[in-house]
């Protein structure tokens, strides 16, 4: 599971390697002293890596622009349409769909070195191009053995499903001009003291049905902007085709869901809220991917390899999904061109990266209670690819985007974790304060009201790492939709159905459930972190 390579051979080099502020960082945590050889052979490994794509990527901002050359598009010039997809494990790769009858090798490509895939469909003989917008299209790759099998092309940009059928296919999404969305408004600057509205679109309505991008930027973005919140929190935006999975089984890393609406929708919902002022953030799923193969990245190229690693690394049991081999060249393009594409191409403020724990230790921070001793953060039990890796995406993030804000969601504790990179941190701006909300489902289900200690709250409350920032919420989508149920249903329980319109009388659960339920949340608020996060329709 651990590479042991890599770590020998940063070990060698790393000993001269200058951290710009690992002092400052000793300063602020002195615990920190012991592991400093460490944090210098993770920074030398992550400068490294920047070197690399200097000399051999033209460095990062070409690097992370492969979303504009990577997948299927067409020549504005000639209309042509060019295809580039990368499936070392292949041995032929063909494109068919609506446009050819599905005709299965009628567009053979060719084959680099390094195992991309190129293709070219030229265009019709009046001049229009071969494929046309909003049609269904497929890859088809002949594997290893021989089997002929249909993929999505990793990068499309829009996925659907056909009517009578669960897998989803890829669409030629290539609009006509007036059709593109066109920005109006600026984004805001980064801000402190953040708000956040978590919201997910397709619950977003009071109808039995699933809600709409346009249904959001109509009538709830006032509500949000009345509320009193600065920043939205979209999740389940990548398209994921299984819908109660709330968007963390990512099967299309590119796409914007189609089940809400169109790219364009999306952009229309970010720039209005852009117009009131707001920030938003985007629910980044880059800690797993979907097991799916017909209509994910799982088996693309016909091996278990391709994205992910080809051992058990390669799987998160708990979550029955696949994990990135981070550090592999073509998993790096694919990944932090995937983070510029949200920021540049939908113009998003920056995101909450899913599942931070879990990259961090090969056991995913399964069976884990860590205690908070360092040599838990510092020794081989940690994934020090991922961390890499986090480094390389808060350097493009820093470096292309500085207005941007990160968040993490990481329960361990993991230090430096929201410490700059010069000082050998992961560049996270805050990290979500994951045991508030445990502390309230515990209080509210397990212990009488008389037996609160105060000193155990205030506790819980305070007690995260100097320094490194969080974001305070009392309840979540993990709380309300994910395995548990929301503080008020702790609090009314039954009475929540039959007693909370004005019209009944005002029982003692009603009472003491409105009092604990705003007493939660002030205290929370107060003592809780630097930003406040609330689930949609919580108060």
């Amino acid at each position: 599971m651990i590479n042991l390579q890599r770590v020998l051979e940063a070990t060698k080099d790393h000993a001269n390697v200058v951290v710009p502020e690992l002092d400052r960082l000793v300063k602020l945590d002195p615990y920190l002293a012991p592991y400093q050889d460490e944090i210098r052979r993770r920074y030398y490994i992550f400068q490294k890596l920047l070197k690399q794509l200097e000399s051999e990527e033209q460095g990062i901002d070409v690097f992370t622009s492969a979303y504009k050359h990577f997948g299927i598009h067409i020549n504005s010039q000639t209309n042509e349409i060019n295809i580039k997809e990368w499936a070392p494990g292949a041995k032929a790769m063909y494109i068919r769909g609506d446009f050819n009858n599905w005709q299965e090798k009628q567009y053979p490509f060719t084959r680099d070195q390094w195992g991309i895939w190129r293709g070219t469909i030229p265009h019709l003989p009046d001049g229009s191009p071969a494929i046309k917008h909003g049609q269904a299209i497929k890859l088809l790759l002949e594997t290893s053995d021989g089997e002929l099998v249909d993929r999505i092309c990793p990068w499309s940009r829009y996925v659907q499903r056909p009517e009578k059928s669960n897998v989803y296919h890829g669409v030629f999404y290539n609009p006509p001009e007036d059709q593109i969305y066109k920005f109006k408004y600026s984004q805001p600057k980064k801000r402190d003291r953040l708000k956040i509205y978590e919201a997910h679109v397709g619950i977003s309505s009071s109808k039995e049905e699933v809600s709409t991008y346009e249904n959001f930027r109509i009538n709830i973005i006032p509500h949000i902007v009345k509320q009193g919140y600065n920043t939205i929190q979209l999740m389940a935006i990548m398209e994921h085709s299984y819908y109660a999975s709330f968007g963390y089984q990512v099967t299309n890393f590119f796409a914007a869901s189609s089940r809400y609406g169109t790219p364009e929708e999306l952009k229309a919902l970010i720039d209005e809220a852009h117009k009131h002022g707001l920030t938003v953030i985007l629910d980044l799923v880059h800690s797993h991917s979907s097991k799916n193969v017909l209509d994910g990245l799982n088996m693309f190229d016909g091996t278990a390899g391709c994205f992910f690693h080809d051992s058990p690394r390669g799987y998160q049991t708990l979550w029955d999904s696949r994990c990135f081999n981070y550090l592999t060249r073509e998993v790096m393009r694919f990944l932090l061109s995937n983070i510029r594409y949200w920021l540049e191409e939908f113009k998003f403020d920056g995101f909450r990266f899913d599942g931070v724990s879990s990259m961090l230790y090969h056991s995913h921070g399964l069976g884990h209670n860590f205690s908070g001793t360092y040599k838990e953060y510092f020794g081989l039990a940690t994934d020090t690819d991922s961390f890499n890796y986090l480094q390389l995406a808060h350097h493009v993030i820093q470096t292309l985007f500085p207005e941007s804000i990160t968040i993490a969601e990481e329960v361990s504790g993991m230090p430096t974790l929201c410490r700059p990179l010069a000082e050998g941190g992961a560049g996270f701006d805050y990290r979500l304060a994951m045991a508030i909300p445990d502390l309230w489902i515990k209080f509210l289900r397990d212990i009488r009201d008389e037996d609160w200690q105060i000193g155990h709250i205030t506790w819980t409350l305070t007690n995260r790492r100097w320094s490194e920032k969080n974001v305070a919420y009392a309840e979540s989508h993990d709380q309300a939709l994910v395995g548990d149920k929301t503080i008020a249903h702790w609090l009314f329980n039954e009475q929540i159905y039959s007693h909370m319109s004005v019209f009944a009388e005002r029982t003692p659960v009603v009472e003491r459930g409105l009092a604990l339920h705003k007493m939660i949340r002030l205290v929370t608020y107060i003592l809780g972190g630097e930003a406040w996060l609330n689930f949609e329709g919580k108060g």
